[in-house]
């Protein structure tokens, strides 16, 4: 199943959509408001979100399924972070804009893969909201990723991620990443949690990215998460290790989706990311 927010006034209700119709899971439970605490509830339970919704589904009534295009930020997560150069084509890409390409042919090569802080909670924004790119930046990129969904340390389900970045800064110094990707509406997911179960294997997706200016595409382009050279379990596992992860978080994965070296955003500007079996993420840019 796929579990979308929809906002209701001034709070918020869970909605599961099993691809035929979409459930309202609050109506049922009043308590169960966020993903969040679907996921705590599945865990005492010892079971999966699915199965627990299942049972929920039996009773709860329907929502119009045209309704879920007004889906806000599915999940609230703790901490968003996210993993670099997993794909060869982004290797490439780092390579092609820093004074120090040897260092990103080192990250794709090595055992240990780059993990990184992305963004918090305030800093994350949901589909149809603006992402923002830097005032000071000159070369400003969306990058289309797989995220993953953690509660307890434990994969529970799969988002798409916008990762967008500062080309320019980042280019300047691989020390400048830290302001190269963590800022103002640096970060959106959505539009959805897809379960772990409805998904299968995260390595066998599809995804696509299509940004437009003024209704003109600018740039079209799809890809495979089988291109990834790291796996989710892995990436999971070193974002774990030694690390106090919080209960609730969103591990990005990387992309494989790099617009041309002329390309950049400009306020205004659209983005649409699309991940099979989970859904398609949409949104403008600012400038912040």
């Amino acid at each position: 199943m796929r579990y979308h927010r929809l906002p209701d006034g001034d709070v918020y209700r869970v909605i599961a959509d099993d691809g035929d119709a979409a459930y309202d899971l609050t109506a049922v439970k009043p308590r169960l408001d966020t993903f969040t605490e679907l996921a705590a509830a599945a865990n005492v339970a010892d079971t999966t979100v699915d199965k627990l919704a299942e049972t929920l589904v039996e009773t709860a009534p329907t929502v119009d399924r045209e309704a879920l295009d007004d889906s806000a930020l599915p999940i609230v997560p703790d901490e968003v972070w996210a993993a670099g150069v997993t794909y060869e084509i982004s290797e490439e890409a780092r390579e092609a804009e820093s004074g120090m390409p040897e260092m990103y042919v080192q990250v794709y090569e090595a055992e240990r893969p780059e993990i990184f802080f992305k963004a918090t909670p305030s800093r994350t924004v949901g589909p149809n909201d603006a992402v923002g790119i830097r005032a000071d930046s000159a070369w400003d990129v969306p990058e289309p990723e797989l995220g993953i969904v953690l509660y307890d340390g434990e994969i529970v389900g799969y988002t798409v991620g916008n990762d967008m970045s500062s080309r320019s800064i980042e280019g300047e110094n691989p020390l400048y990443l830290p302001q190269a990707k963590v800022y103002d509406k640096c970060c959106s997911i959505g539009p959805c949690v897809a379960s772990a179960e409805s998904v299968g294997d995260p390595h066998e997706l599809t995804m696509t990215m299509e940004i437009s200016r003024d209704g003109e595409t600018l740039y079209e382009g799809e890809t495979s998460t089988g291109e990834m050279d790291r796996s989710c379990e892995e990436l999971v596992e070193y974002w774990c290790d030694h690390n106090s992860v919080p209960q609730n978080g969103v591990l990005l994965t990387g992309t494989s989706l790099v617009p041309d070296e002329g390309f950049t955003l400009r306020p205004g500007d659209e983005v649409r990311i699309e991940i099979d079996r989970i859904g398609e993420l949409v949104n403008t840019v600012v400038e912040v």
